[in-house]
């Protein structure tokens, strides 16, 4: 016998049936498309994501083709999308499932994957296996901090074990899908971060922050850190028709991407204070040889701001740079994985 459901769930599904978003990895029944798509959906708005999916899933239809990919391939498709350690994360879980031999149908197999969260486990679990396990993104949070008045961080561990032991309560084992994204459709379409719609919300009678006038403070989140403000300073070099290219390493932003020369500055200064085997793009035009292109360009990041400047270097010698460093016919740039900040600073070039 079926454990009655809480009214708070009858409510959510009732207003689901309705009101719940269309999208093709939905009850598509196959995990590695649903997969797919919880992975490009973290920090990236639907819309935008869904174009994304689609061209990862014409390019790479099934989780094999995926895994015999190049990793340079796999981040040239994922160009433009931003938090690129996700793309590496995923090439290298693919090649995880492969090894495997099947695609993992367990909570704890999917979280043994590379760059598998608690939530995403959860996403893949009860959308692909329909497993009972809570997903819990910002939308969920909201709604639960809000409906149940929780003034819990929902970072803290304190807050998170509250609100995942409250959403077991509150998922119907049977139907753990519809579930999760019920409570996603409902705080991205009805409870939403600013201007929520409670004058229509069929929650809205038995909701304790409408109730108490608490919908802006819930739920509560850490304050946000300032952002660090990094100068780079790149040299497209020109030399004959080709041009000089390196992969970022480890360590920092935007690693396995490729790039012209660059100079940093320090924080607190102007001036270079590493050089990647060229010097510096003068303040102003040197001779015929050096052009600077375009300053200030202003690339902003979830931790960081990046104020960017970009010189042209012609020359018919190539000058010495590190082995690392790859000479390429500058009509070959597009085919390697840039940052969408060089992206924009090439447009520059004439």
């Amino acid at each position: 016998m079926l454990t009655p459901l809480h009214p708070f769930t009858q409510t959510l599904l009732q207003w689901f049936a309705q009101h719940q978003r269309q999208m093709p990895w939905r009850h598509c029944g196959d995990p590695y498309a649903i997969w797919l798509s919880e992975v490009i959906l973290q920090q990236t708005r639907v819309q935008q994501g869904w174009d994304y999916w689609q061209r990862f899933m014409q390019r790479f239809p099934t989780v094999e083709q995926l895994a015999a990919a190049s990793q340079d391939e796999v981040l040239r498709l994922w160009q433009g999308l931003g938090y690129y350690s996700r793309a590496r994360h995923l090439h290298e879980a693919a090649r995880q499932i492969v090894a495997l031999g099947r695609f993992p149908d367990t909570y704890d197999a999917l979280l043994s994957l590379s760059g598998v969260g608690p939530y995403t486990a959860a996403a893949v679990a009860s959308l692909a296996f329909h497993l009972p396990y809570p997903a819990l993104d910002g939308n969920a949070y909201r709604v639960l901090a809000r409906h149940f008045g929780i003034p819990l961080p929902i970072h803290s561990a304190r807050g998170q074990q509250t609100f995942l032991a409250l959403a077991r309560e509150l998922m119907p084992a049977d139907r753990a899908a519809d579930f999760n994204l019920a409570m996603m459709d409902f705080g991205s379409l009805q409870c939403t971060p600013t201007a929520p719609q409670c004058a229509r919300c069929p929650l809205v009678e038995t909701c304790i922050a409408a109730r108490e006038g608490k919908v802006s403070l819930l739920p509560v989140r850490p304050k946000p850190a300032g952002k660090k403000i990094r100068r780079f300073r790149y040299v497209y070099i020109r030399c004959q028709g080709y041009t000089a290219i390196h992969q970022r390493p480890a360590g920092d932003i935007w690693q396995g991407l490729w790039e012209p020369p660059l100079t940093e500055a320090a924080a607190d200064s102007a001036e270079g204070t590493h050089s990647a085997g060229v010097l510096p793009c003068p303040p102003q035009a040197e001779g015929a040889e050096t052009q600077l292109l375009v300053e200030g360009i202003k690339h902003v990041l979830t931790h960081q701001i990046i104020l960017a400047t970009l010189c042209l270097w012609q020359t018919d010698t190539r000058p010495t740079l590190p082995p690392d460093y790859r000479w390429i016919p500058e009509e070959q740039l597009a085919d390697y994985a840039l940052p969408r900040l060089v992206e924009k600073l090439l447009a520059f070039l004439p």
